[in-house]
């Protein structure tokens, strides 16, 4: 059984200050992940009395993208390629401080507590990232043909959860490795071929206008990715993009 000593952050609301709130964690498993500690630590505060930490989840399988908290400094944790639900307290020595606090990002505003509001990505994705041709019912698996190594690829773009973990380790708040992968894995695709210079542009735009920083390529933001999505597509969005602007020139 663990023992642990948590800083969290809470905060009522986007317009409060917040502050550090120490707790301690006893009786825990090491088979716990992240959020089931938490749940242990809600129920003795309700029982107490007090007011649980707010925290975002759904899943709890490492797929939603939902649980969004920067834990000892590092988005989801320590553990390479994992969410905080896939996070267990084997990965922290008994005794531990463990400082728990929301992404950190002006297009993240928090909520309370450990939760923000990440819709600014369901902005990017509503400005394009979707395919709007009616193609009809699903057509036959072999109907359409697709180079493996495209097919392979725009999965590896696909991948994305929409976390929003690359705008919390990225030092600008960048959203480009969640955009560029929206946008990659259509681009790669028959199926999205017919937007494709509409989407690259309205995409961008609107995570200009969401107040996302500027990509500098340090590759802190696919570091941190649960999925591991590459730096490669950035460069693939840069490309994408400039073809845009030259076709609306044209």
């Amino acid at each position: 059984m663990n023992n642990l000593k948590l800083h969290v952050w809470r905060q009522d609301g986007p317009d409060d200050r917040g502050h550090m709130v120490v707790y301690q964690a006893r009786n825990l498993s090491p088979d716990m992940s992240v959020l089931e500690m938490l749940d242990q630590v809600n129920e003795q505060l309700i029982e107490g009395g007090d007011e649980p930490i707010v925290f975002d989840h759904d899943c709890r399988e490492g797929i939603c993208g939902s649980c969004s908290m920067v834990i000892n400094g590092v988005p989801h944790g320590p553990e390479r390629a994992s969410t905080t639900c896939q996070t267990f307290l084997r990965s922290f020595e008994d005794g531990s401080n463990i400082f728990l606090e929301p992404f950190r990002a002006a297009a993240f505003p928090v909520i309370k507590d450990l939760m923000v509001d990440r819709t600014a990505f369901d902005r990017i994705i509503q400005a394009g990232g979707f395919v709007s041709a009616n193609a009809g019912g699903a057509p036959d698996g072999n109907a359409i043909p697709i180079a493996q190594q495209d097919s392979e690829s725009a999965m590896d773009a696909a991948a994305c959860i929409g976390c929003g973990a690359c705008v919390a380790a990225c030092k600008n708040a960048s959203a480009m490795l969640f955009t560029a992968a929206k946008v990659s894995h259509l681009a790669l695709l028959p199926q999205g071929s017919a937007e494709r210079s509409e989407r690259a542009h309205r995409m961008v735009a609107q995570m200009d206008e969401e107040k996302f920083g500027s990509c500098t390529n340090q590759g802190a933001c696919s570091a941190v990715c649960p999925k591991e999505i590459s730096l490669d597509w950035i460069a693939k969005l840069n490309r994408e993009h400039m073809r845009a602007q030259l076709a609306n020139a044209t």
